[in-house]
């Protein structure tokens, strides 16, 4: 049964008919017949069936044409290898969101009413022409009062209200393709909306960007070669955005005689290393490095520009992540199949099997070369069309990962073409671990770990007196066959020195971490000397016992069971 247009909004029944004519331009007529929106382009319709596929660019010049909400729509499919031939994702990747600049007067009125100030006594000097202009804003340059030059984001007027339009008639259509058809069963273009519908959300409150950016760029100090512009928050609102001044050009934009002054591998090893910085260890990471948000500044360093699309992976996913990573550079396809089970999510009539075979053959067939020159950027992608065929959801930031990597193996082909990201992944992710155990030893997460044996401690005696309390009314009951008494009696004796031993050493250690804010006299590597003797003492009676445990444990022959 198909749905009818009831169903649907008639307050948006131009909007349904441009993206009706656009499904039916990309031959997908079954989408516009299972939608219910065949009546509106009837008398088109045969036309464009007889039409052969545009073009991959010609679907995101249609894109452009349509607005912001679509040019972002268009963002969110070019990480979707389930949905689209690659050659559409990489097409819909390179969206140039370039549209007619708003004219000055209506800057003004913004800047002047998000700021509560005129425009000429909060900036010395500002430029009336726009540096860029896009579908969501402009970027002006200006001057502080103070001297300071900054780069100026008005929000573009009435955005927020077509986004909100728009994103109201996508919803109904993808929620009836998902009701009434098997491809949105499959594909749940609800989901895909959710998505636009957060990240579009995000990027309309420009709060949200400056604090991406300085989030970032706190995050990235260790990175000599990265430029994050920090944010003036006093000149910022959901709507103006005022940061530092970045002096540079795209990196697409490099003449031949700038590559020879720089030193190209370097700076993508920096830009590598910081990404998955960003990944593993802070938990957000630019989600769209193109080439055009890649500036390279005067002084031949990379700027990480446009923060508004950001990726978050949640501290419980991150060394799943590291792992991912690593077991694709490493060309692991069983490992990279059960590290993805692990963090996604299985849905009904799935295929484990088909998937495990799926993303097998996949990582082996890139890491043997059988693929010609595809990369882990593209390998993270086309692990979605695998996942999907077989019934698994992948995480979201899976997807804006291999988005990410996907675009940054484009910017290391402008600065250095023999550039290896599988091995520069190898390289670098024993620094990241390294630093990922000094963070987990850093005093916050001892002094987590302190009070997690503190209260393992303050709850043992209750939960001894439970046990006893079960043994005293003979609730216990044990069950053996032929049991060694001998040996039974001589295992509880170990079991209980040892806990005996790992309370004093815990003890010790809680000691030590109450001492050491108490300066002392005695001082020992720049701390309170009697809490480093404790912590010590504490540590090598600890590693004496992992080793005596260890070594009586194997040395100690097993004897035969009596029957």
């Amino acid at each position: 049964m198909v749905p009818s247009l009831t169903s649907l909004k008639p307050a948006h029944l131009k909007r349904y008919a441009e993206i009706a004519r656009l499904l039916l331009r990309y031959g997908r007529s079954d989408l516009v017949r299972q939608s219910g929106l065949y009546q509106l382009v009837a008398e088109e319709q045969q036309r464009d069936l007889a039409a052969a596929p545009a073009e991959a660019r010609e679907l995101a010049n249609d894109l452009e044409r349509l607005g912001p909400t679509f040019i972002k729509l268009g963002q969110v499919l070019s990480s979707r290898a389930d949905l689209l031939p690659f050659e559409y994702m990489e097409a819909l990747s390179r969206l140039q969101d370039n549209v007619k600049p708003f004219p000055y007067e209506e800057v003004e009125r913004i800047v002047e009413d998000e700021l509560n100030v005129s425009i000429h006594k909060a900036f010395q000097e500002f430029n009336v022409r726009p540096a860029a202009a896009a579908s969501l804003g402009q970027v002006h340059h200006a001057v502080l009062r103070s001297g300071q030059p900054v780069a100026v984001k008005i929000q573009r007027p009435g955005v927020r209200e077509q986004v909100t339009e728009d994103l109201d008639a996508l919803r109904r259509i993808a929620e009836t393709l998902d009701a009434h058809t098997e491809l949105g069963r499959k594909y749940e273009f609800t989901l895909l909306l959710d998505d636009l519908r957060r990240l579009l959300i995000r990027e309309l409150n420009y709060r949200e960007e400056a604090s991406h950016l300085r989030i970032l760029a706190d995050g990235l100090c260790d990175f000599p070669s990265i430029v994050v512009p920090r944010p003036i928050d006093d000149y910022t609102t959901s709507r103006v955005l005022t940061m530092q001044y970045v002096r540079g050009y795209k990196v697409t934009s490099i003449s031949p005689l700038v590559r020879l002054e720089i030193d190209g591998h370097h700076l993508l090893e920096e830009l590598f290393r910081a990404y998955l910085h960003q990944i593993i260890v802070i938990g957000l990471f630019h989600a769209d490095p193109h080439p055009g948000n890649i500036f390279l500044t005067s002084d031949h360093r990379l700027a990480l520009l446009d923060l508004g699309m950001v990726g978050r992976v949640p501290a419980n996913r991150q060394d799943q992540v590291l792992r991912l990573l690593l077991s694709i550079s490493q060309g692991l396809g069983e490992e990279t199949a059960e590290i993805l089970l692990e963090m996604s999510e299985k849905r009904e009539n799935n295929n484990v099997e088909g998937f495990m075979q799926g993303i097998e053959d996949l990582i082996s067939d890139v890491a043997g070369g059988a693929l010609g020159d595809m990369n882990i950027g593209r390998s993270m992608v086309q692990l979605q069309r695998v996942a999907a065929d077989n019934g698994v959801r992948l995480p979201r930031e899976v997807r804006m990962i291999g988005k990410a990597l996907l675009n940054l193996e484009r910017v290391g082909a402008v600065l250095c073409a023999d550039f290896d990201l599988r091995a520069e992944i190898r390289d670098h992710t024993a620094g990241v671990m390294r630093h990922k155990l000094l963070e987990a030893v850093a005093p916050g997460n001892l002094l987590k770990s302190f009070a997690d044996i503190k209260r393992f401690v303050l709850k043992l005696p209750a939960e001894l007196n439970q046990i006893l309390s079960v043994v005293t009314r003979n609730g216990l009951r044990v069950r053996v066959d032929a049991i060694d008494e001998d040996r039974l009696m001589a295992g509880f004796q170990k079991v209980a020195n040892r806990i005996t031993v790992g309370l004093v050493v815990a003890a010790m250690i809680i000691g030590a971490a109450l001492l050491m804010p108490i300066q002392t006299g005695f001082v020992l590597f720049g701390y309170p000397g009697l809490a480093i003797l404790l912590f010590l003492f504490a540590a090598l009676i600890g590693i004496y016992m992992v080793i005596s445990i260890l070594w009586k444990d194997i040395k100690e022959p097993r004897r035969p069971r009596r029957r």
